[in-house]
């Protein structure tokens, strides 16, 4: 894998999947960046350029564990786009990763030539999902042989009585099959020290985030699922509003990884996007 230096001089590493045009694609988490693998053939339209956040993946462990914070890692991305040599490019964010480009596109906004989220965290712009709107998508699978007991988890969880994430993870997908579990596994989480301070004190500034988005340039996708548990389809159309150009759009039976549902659809979408 070739690697970066970060400005604090932590070695970064990156994937690069397919040829083209760039598009920089930052990966939830923080995990290792291999769960996203080409987006479910993203790569035959762009050459997609995926980092593996610090301490994550092959990248290192920082000296500075406070740099684990979510708006600390805008300056590794900005970074990479200076490695790379790219003036403008496209800038892809799924899930966590997506509070991360979204505040860097907030700070860098001459940078971004077209923005994508995908399942995006909403954190960084003050957007609060409740347990009611979860639950209200997770009853879209009644259906499903799996639901009980997932439900029953999700609800310990909701009221602050349960710990057994693992048990809810077949709502993060359209389908719980052997592809679904092994990517819900690639896409764990290994640094808890990551984990814990990306959202520390500081991390986010959602009054000054959604008044540099309400002034971007560049045009945005926000793309996630009919039945992502993690970012509902109601709480993304309003993080969408606060572009002046964006485009909320829902993939029908998809959960929290639709390049994986739908791979035909996801990739349509988004690359008739990018253009």
């Amino acid at each position: 894998m070739p690697t970066y230096s970060a400005p604090d001089g932590t070695r970064l590493a990156y994937r690069v999947h397919g040829a083209g045009d760039p598009l920089l694609c930052i990966p939830g988490g923080p995990a290792d960046s291999r769960y996203l693998g080409d987006l479910g053939g993203l790569s035959a339209h762009r050459r997609l350029i995926v980092p593996d956040l610090r301490g994550t993946g092959r990248s290192a462990l920082p000296e500075d564990p406070a740099s684990y914070r979510c708006d600390r890692l805008v300056d590794d991305v900005e970074a990479l786009r200076r490695h790379l040599g790219l003036d403008r490019v496209d800038v892809l964010g799924h899930s966590a990763g997506a509070n991360i480009a979204t505040q860097y596109a907030a700070r860098h906004p001459a940078n971004v030539r077209r923005l994508v989220l995908v399942g995006p965290g909403t954190r960084a712009i003050g957007i609060e999902i409740d347990g009611g709107t979860r639950r209200e998508v997770a009853r879209l699978r009644s259906g499903e042989p799996w639901f009980p007991a997932a439900y029953a988890a999700l609800e310990a969880i909701t009221e602050g009585t349960g710990t057994d994430w693992a048990a809810v993870d077949p709502f993060f997908h359209g389908r719980w099959d052997a592809a679904a579990r092994q990517v819900q596994e690639a896409g764990r989480p290994g640094n808890p020290e990551a984990v814990a301070r990306f959202a520390a004190d500081g991390a986010f500034t959602p009054g000054a985030t959604r008044a540099a988005l309400a002034a971007l340039p560049s045009p945005a996708l926000l793309l996630t699922g009919e039945f992502d548990l993690n970012s509902p389809p109601r709480p993304v159309a309003e993080f969408a509003a606060l572009f002046p150009d964006a485009e909320p759009v829902v993939q029908p039976g998809a959960g929290h990884y639709p390049w994986l549902d739908d791979a035909h659809r996801f990739v349509a979408t988004v690359a008739g996007f990018l253009g």
